[in-house]
């Protein structure tokens, strides 16, 4: 409870007297909790106001947490939901240079489906989880891959002008469409995961034929997967405002 007060302090750092009335503490105890952490490396003392701030340690301490999360446990019971809600295949992929690579699936009962295997690859720029995480890269990401660009489709966009305005729009709408264009006739919508570091770390995805995923379905399912994609971004740590669809 200390430790969190201190935290919470953004750009001050509160003295002993208010740290000990926050947390319902006496002096002496709020000190020696203080002390204990100070010892730890936790927290120190600012020099000018004498109040406490949290150390670097802090940070540390979390991003070795967060490095060692996997997003596959975390993100299942969501993928669970959303292949009920939505009958598709469910797809949880990763970005690995110009490729996704799928960590893990959920395959659609319907008897037509999109075939995908876990450990599969498919082109980033042409399927909707890829294109998710493409979105949120360096803005020289894909200076280093524009010349791999290959049509896939009548469909694909191969041209690295077409690509960044789709991926712009990506940001700003907090999802990505593939109407097609890895496969003739599969589709799917994808939003991406992001750690507590604020890094898209994974993308959650559905997909399917596009005549049963049709425009109308896609635009229905939207909010369902920037809903799931959200609540696994923020049991990873992420805390900033969770995308929402655009009309």
């Amino acid at each position: 409870m200390v430790l969190e007060t201190v935290s919470k302090h953004d750009g001050r750092a509160p003295g002993l007297d208010e740290v000990a009335a926050l947390c319902g503490l006496s002096r002496s105890n709020a000190h020696r909790t203080l002390q204990t952490l100070a010892h730890a490396g936790y927290i120190a003392r600012d020099q000018d106001t004498g109040g406490y701030r949290c150390t670097l340690k802090m940070f540390e301490l979390g991003a070795r947490q967060l490095s060692n999360m996997d997003v596959r446990p975390l993100a299942l019971p969501h993928m669970r939901a959303l292949a009920l809600q939505t009958g598709e295949t469910v797809h949880l992929s990763v970005l690995d240079g110009l490729d996704v690579v799928y960590i893990d699936k959920i395959d659609s009962a319907q008897p037509i489906q999109a075939y995908s295997v876990i450990g599969g690859r498919a082109p980033a720029y042409a399927v909707a989880t890829g294109k998710a995480l493409l979105a949120f890269q360096q803005a020289d990401y894909l200076a280093h891959y524009k010349s791999l660009l290959r049509s896939h489709t009548r469909m694909t966009r191969t041209t690295d002008a077409a690509l960044r305005q789709e991926l712009a729009e990506v940001v700003r709408q907090g999802y990505a469409i593939n109407r097609g264009e890895w496969r003739d006739g599969i589709g799917g919508v994808a939003s991406p995961i992001f750690s507590g570091l604020d890094r898209p770390v994974a993308a959650l995805g559905i997909s399917g034929p596009l005549d049963r995923l049709t425009t109308e379905k896609m635009t229905q399912y939207v909010p369902l997967v920037l809903d799931a994609a959200a609540a696994i971004s923020r049991q990873l740590g992420y805390s900033s405002k969770p995308a929402t669809a655009q009309a």
